[in-house]
Formats: C-alpha cells, structure tokens, sequence
C-alpha cells in the first residue's frame, strides 16, 4: 500500500474511523519498505470500501482475502475494524485477537477488543448469562488495561476503561441478583472513580465524564 494512499483515505474517513485507523497507519509507516499497493484484489477493494465508508463491503472483501493474508496484522486490523463497524462484535474480537497474536504492541486492537467485550457484556437482547457478562467485562478491563500500558496518554483508555469497571459494578451490585457482591462491586466502583478522575485531571471540563464520576459515587455508596 502506498503511503500517499493511506493518508489519502484516512483524510476521508470521519474523526471516529480516523481514530480507529492510527494505529494501522503507525503498523503501514514502520512496515512498509516499497510503495506498492496490495498484490490482492480482495485487499484492494476492502481499502476502496473503508475509503467510501462502506464498512460493510470492507469486511466482506477482507474476509474473501484469508487465509492468504491471514498474517498480516495490516489486513486483520482492516477486518477487526470493519466487523466491529457494523456490529459483528464476536467476529471483530477474533479478528482483533490475531492482531495481537501478530503485533503484541498493537494499542488499538486491545482498545477495540475491549470496547468489543464491553458491547456484548451489556447487550440486554441476548440471552448470557451472568457470570459470562461478567468474564467480557474483566476481559475489557484487561485489554483497556493493556492499552493505557502501550501509551498511557491516550484519554480514552481511561475513560473506557472506568466505564467497564462501572458495568461491572452495576453487574455485581444490583440487590436481589444470583450475583450480587457488595465487595466486588465496591472495589469496581471505585476503581471506576479513580479513572474518571483520571480523566478530569487529563481533560478538565468534560462535563459527560463529572456526571459519570458523581453516577459512580451515587452507585458505590448506596450499594445495600
């Protein structure tokens, strides 16, 4: 892929898919050593897609492309990305999962692979039980915790970060529930606190997170 091109799409892509693609641009600029384009038709046409914002043709087209480009993290980071555009989150975290099975230093799969886990653990139109929501949301935790590792002024590592371990407060705190566990519950609110706060102190204002930060206190401290 030549680089002019990627920086070509990532112009026309919106703020979120920008976000999304960084590190994908970051994987291209360290890995490439010739300025040719995909010798794959089925990648070629998965970037025309991701370029149009067609998330939906890209993951088709990049799926057509395994097992050939199976291991390279550039195209399983296209698809990782595709799928989880369009809500295909449990393909999106395999995909994301050979990411890092390829690049261990890749910030952004364990940033989307959490998101991904954290999706499903709260999907209320599935039928998981609790102790699996459960599981997703620490795997969440883990990835996000994985990310803030890699580059620890990425605001939104935190951010989401807090916001899982609220999930799980609410998860193991709810009163009447098989589940509930005031200690585990607390523990997760206030480790959600700690992040909110992190965040305030990196980014002072944002008035979504202050009413998260307050929400966080106002569960932890009324837990039964």
């Amino acid at each position: 892929m030549k680089i002019n091109d990627l920086n070509i799409l990532l112009r026309r892509l919106n703020t979120g898919v920008v976000i999304g693609m960084l590190c994908f641009t970051v994987l291209v600029a360290q890995g490439q050593t010739t300025e040719t384009a995909p010798s794959n038709p089925h990648v070629r046409l998965g970037q025309k897609a991701l370029i149009d914002g067609d998330f939906k043709a890209a993951a088709e087209h990049l799926q057509k492309a395994l097992p050939a480009e199976a291991n390279d993290p550039n195209v399983m980071y296209m698809l990782a990305y595709s799928q989880y555009q369009v809500g295909e989150y449990r393909k999106a975290l395999d995909a994301f999962s050979k990411v890092i099975e390829l690049r261990p230093d890749h910030e952004s799969a364990y940033y989307y692979r959490g998101k991904a886990n954290n999706i499903l653990a709260v999907q209320t139109d599935t039928r998981i039980s609790s102790s699996n929501r459960e599981k997703m949301l620490n795997q969440a935790i883990v990835n996000y915790t994985k990310a803030i590792e890699l580059n620890g002024e990425d605001v939104k590592y935190y951010q989401n970060r807090g916001i899982a371990y609220r999930d799980l407060g609410i998860l193991r705190g709810t009163a009447g529930t098989a589940n509930y566990d005031k200690t585990v519950a607390t523990d997760a609110y206030n480790n959600s606190v700690i992040d909110f706060e992190q965040v305030l102190a990196m980014t002072p204002g944002k008035k979504d997170i202050q009413t998260e930060l307050k929400k966080a206190k106002i569960y932890r401290d009324n837990l039964k």
